[in-house]
């Protein structure tokens, strides 16, 4: 029996109710006649329609399905320009949650909220016009976004429309014409260069407009700059359309113009020149009045530039001690099976709000061709979008049909609204397709023959805008041919003009720049007696009130003792000496690496923490005599990531001397892309000079194969036309003095400095260094044997480079040999061809000379000093260290220390000295 009022039974009724709407037979035949009559009793409020339980079992319903289109709606949008039906999801089907339309028909609208609320006369009409917005022609995915707020004002956003464009015919005509643009620069190159790489933009044609969009709305909300990065695909476009760069200068670079032109400049040669390709090469130029673009050099390794393009944002943010997010935006352009495929997208995001490398929102566009080279999705990621890395970054996704113009413009103003209003990251993916192959001289079709047959039928976006604005009275008939005509005129034009102006071919030979000596112009390093005294009073000043860890109290003080007393400096002190000297003298520094603050063999402490509270105190940012500020950070748990972003903030951060440390100096192996690619190269392929400072520790101490070598070797067979430099310093001095000098050469010849420091060294009383030796004098390239008291007795004469020349330091110290000299190499590139020369003449009655190293014969420096030394010897010195090896070094201790052992016997050889 059915009763009159449910009271505290509504809850079973609505149990019943789910049951008889998903099969009637399995509710009573007295219950299954209630609910076929409507289920309309008395409700306790005395009012007649559905019981609060049945009305509030469909209200869940109803809500479940609007949370379902709201964040799963994306998945029945129409995304695919090319036409592949969208997924669809089962949930965003009311039947799936046990609903019909007249369900929601009688359910009210205020049951949600949105502005789409607004209106409608029951929750039925809320549901249909969230189906419009949410499973339309954009994708919005952000279901993954945990705060809040962050959702609350993107549903807003969405929801509101204050994002559309108001198109109007003077718009809707400027578009066409940037379509125009596009298409004729793509088009003339294609037919005028038959079989030229170029990376098309074409069937992603909407990127345009879309940074247009972007940079219009960032500097009129106060940017001065934007910092951007793309790989090569749509690369030439955005350097015409929105760096600016001029058609003649694209038709020169096409014609082959500008390179017999280099080559005449360097008669015949490329004196250390050689260029790159168009696609890999980047420019500066106002994208908007008032706003600064720069487009990143960027090499083959697609995403790689990532990083440094954020680098280069950082930079730019920065005045001063202070940190404004809005001076600088960054704007990272990925290719689709690039975004999941490469590593360092991922590491890059995970930079996005750190502390020491946030920049305050990137916004990210994939240029989503549906296809690798020719790899299919399905083989490329194992994710459902190619944006999908960015959930786990909480980075809210706009999926954007790259047919849909309007569509775009509002994408791009909302994700700049996020990104200026949350500082954070957001990604367009902007779905199209590549209307030809991975370049113009591949064949898709052999792979992708379906795919390709609905490309080659397709219609490209400016023929699309301009059909549906002549349908919407927005564009005159006819414009659209007019435009075509006039921009292939222009390149028509500049064509005939530059094969008209074009130089003769040049004769060309191969040269080899001459290498220097390894000097270049010095600036005095050494310190002044007036920067001592506030050094003496600041670099250890800590705070009233603060508390050292008790294990620091005493280290603290002995070297606070150091300075008053001119007693022995330690590496770390050494360190200190040379940055906040630096400081004083209106010279920034940025230091961050892998455990930096503290030093990977708690040598640093850059930063102290205050032994009850945890609180962060960094002395040398305290400094009363700095003059520039002081930046230091624990850098995240990678390489790749790190040293490119490190790099592009080298680029950008004026008199700035900008250090990354390695937990050990193999860890710098995966960072290998941005030491070949942009560090040894950037300056012969872009004239990019950086002056960064990478600090590698380097060492056998049987630590084992991947805690003994930094590869120095590598290093050195990238060595050439004075691009890096390389040092192995043997004392703080040595140290102290080589940063100096490489902050000095920064306004005048930056380069990459190559640092391979110690481990063991760094508190070895045989490394330390005096006060008057950072008080006068500078870096030595190369020292002479401070134990020869007489040059004429000597008869073997080792050299070597680095902490090998301590251990046999100690051993000729309980063995005194007066036969014998050890020379330092400190700087082993620029080559110090005059500085050896010199000492080496002291020694003209030595009779053996041996080239000394830890490392294995085919590692190290030897490869590289062998015909160097032979070259100024006349003969090829001996050789004496570790036998050839495929391990750096040896696994365990007691081997280690027996072939070390071996090796100073080896060098040290026989008595030389002859009788009488």
């Amino acid at each position: 029996m059915v009763p009159e009022r449910l009271g505290i039974n509504e809850g079973y009724v609505a149990e019943l109710y789910e049951l008889y709407r998903e099969d009637p037979q399995r509710v009573s035949e007295e219950w299954r006649r209630f609910f076929a009559e409507g289920g309309f009793i008395p409700s306790p409020d005395g009012r007649e329609g559905v019981s609060a339980a049945v009305e509030g079992a469909l209200a869940a319903r109803a809500m479940n399905l609007g949370q379902a289109i709201r964040h799963r709606g994306h998945l029945a949008a129409r995304l695919d320009p090319l036409g592949s039906p969208p997924p669809g999801d089962p949930a965003l089907d009311p039947a799936y949650h046990g609903l019909t339309e007249a369900d929601l028909s009688r359910l009210p609208a205020d049951l949600f909220d949105g502005p789409l609320v607004a209106g409608a006369r029951h929750a039925g009409e809320v549901i249909q016009r969230w189906r419009q917005v949410y499973c339309g022609t954009i994708g919005y995915d952000f279901s993954h976004i945990q705060d809040r707020k962050e959702r609350e004002w993107l549903i807003e956003a969405i929801e509101s429309g204050r994002f559309r464009v108001e198109m109007s015919p003077d718009l809707a005509g400027r578009l066409l014409e940037r379509l125009t643009q596009v298409e004729v620069l793509e088009r003339f190159l294609h037919r005028a260069y038959v079989g030229h790489k170029r990376f098309s933009i074409e069937g992603l044609d909407l990127l345009i407009p879309i940074l247009d969009e972007i940079l219009a709305g960032a500097v009129a909300q106060g940017a001065k700059y934007a910092a951007m990065g793309m790989a090569h695909r749509g690369r030439i476009n955005v350097l015409a359309h929105i760096l600016g760069k001029p058609y003649e200068m694209i038709v020169r670079e096409f014609s082959g113009v500008v390179a017999r032109e280099a080559m005449s400049a360097a008669e015949g040669g490329t004196l250390g020149y050689t260029g790159d390709v168009t696609y890999h090469l980047g420019r500066e130029g106002t994208v908007v009045a008032g706003l600064k673009g720069i487009l990143a050099n960027n090499p083959s390794h697609l995403e790689f530039v990532n990083p440094v393009v954020e680098g280069i944002a950082r930079a730019l943010q920065e005045e001063g001690d202070g940190w404004d997010p809005r001076r600088a935006l960054p704007i990272l352009i990925h290719g689709d099976a690039a975004f999941p495929g490469e590593g360092v997208v991922a590491e890059t995001l995970n930079l996005s709000r750190l502390e020491g490398y946030r920049t305050g929102g990137t916004i990210h566009i994939i240029l989503n061709n549906q296809l690798g080279f020719t790899t299919d999705v399905e083989d490329a990621r194992s994710t459902f979008y190619a944006s999908d890395v960015a959930r786990g970054f909480e980075i809210p996704v706009l999926h954007i049909n790259a047919d849909r113009v309007e569509d775009g413009l509002l994408g791009a103003r909302l994700a700049l609204a996020y990104r200026q209003t949350f500082h954070k990251d957001i990604v367009i993916d902007l779905i199209g397709y590549r209307r030809w192959g991975h370049n113009e001289g591949d064949e898709p079709s052999f792979t992708q023959p379906l795919m390709y047959k609905k490309i080659q039928e397709h219609p490209t976006v400016r023929e699309i805008w301009q059909k549906e604005g002549e349908a919407r009275g927005l564009i005159p008939e006819g414009l659209g041919e007019e435009l075509v005509k006039r921009y292939w005129s222009i390149w028509q034009g500049l064509k005939e003009k530059v094969e008209a102006e074009a130089p003769k071919e040049v004769a060309f030979h191969l040269q080899e720049a001459p290498e220097g000596d390894g000097s270049f112009p010095e600036e005095g390093t050494a310190l002044s007696p007036e920067t001592v005294e506030r050094l003496k009073e600041e670099i250890y000043r800590i705070p009233p009130g603060f508390t050292l860890h008790p294990k620091l109290v005493r280290q603290v003080e002995e070297r606070r003792e150091a300075l008053r007393e001119g007693k022995a400096i330690d590496w770390a002190q050494g360190e200190l000496l040379a940055l906040g000297s630096l400081l004083m003298e209106g010279v920034a520094v940025r230091l961050t690496g892998q455990d930096t603050l503290r030093g990977t063999f708690s040598q640093r402490h850059v930063a102290f923490y205050d032994y009850e509270t945890g609180e962060k105190y960094i002395p040398l940012q305290h400094l009363p005599s700095r003059k520039a500020p002081f930046y230091a950070y624990n850098s995240p748990l990678t390489e790749a990531a790190a040293v490119g972003f490190e790099y592009g903030y080298s680029l950008h951060k004026e008199m700035a001397l900008v250090l990354w440390e390695a937990q050990f100096g193999d860890f710098a192996n995966v960072a290998q892309v941005y030491i070949d690619q942009f560090l040894a190269s950037a300056w012969a392929k872009w004239r990019e000079a950086s002056g960064l400072v990478l600090l590698l520790p380097h060492g056998y101490e049987g630590q084992g194969p991947e805690h003994s070598s930094a590869r120095l070797e590598r290093f050195l067979q990238l060595c050439a036309q004075e691009n890096l430099r390389v040092i192995n310093p043997t004392t703080p001095a040595q140290y102290f003095h080589a940063l100096r000098r490489q902050a000095f050469s920064l306004k005048t010849n930056p380069r990459p400095l190559i640092v391979m420091t110690p481990k063991s060294l760094l508190r070895h009383p045989l490394a330390r260094s005096t006060l008057e030796e950072f008080t006068q004098g500078g870096f030595h390239p190369v020292l002479d044997d401070p134990l020869v008291d007489d040059p004429g007795e000597v008869r073997r004469v080792l050299l070597c480079s680095g902490k090998v020349y301590v251990d046999l330091l100690a051993r000729r110290q309980k063995e005194p040999r007066r036969d014998l000299a050890c020379i330092r190499v400190e700087q082993l590139y620029p080559f110090p061809r005059r500085e050896l020369e010199k000492v080496l003449r002291r020694y003209e009655k030595s009779e053996t000379y041996v080239w000394l190293q830890e490392e294995p014969r085919n590692m190290g420096a030897w490869t590289f000093m062998a015909p160097r030394l032979k070259a100024i010897l006349g003969e090829e010195p001996l050789y004496v260290g570790r036998p050839p090896l495929a391990s750096p070094a040896e696994g365990f201790a007691e081997l280690h220390q027996r072939v070390q052992e071996e090796i100073l016997r080896e060098a040290l050889g026989a008595l030389q000295v002859k009788e009488g």
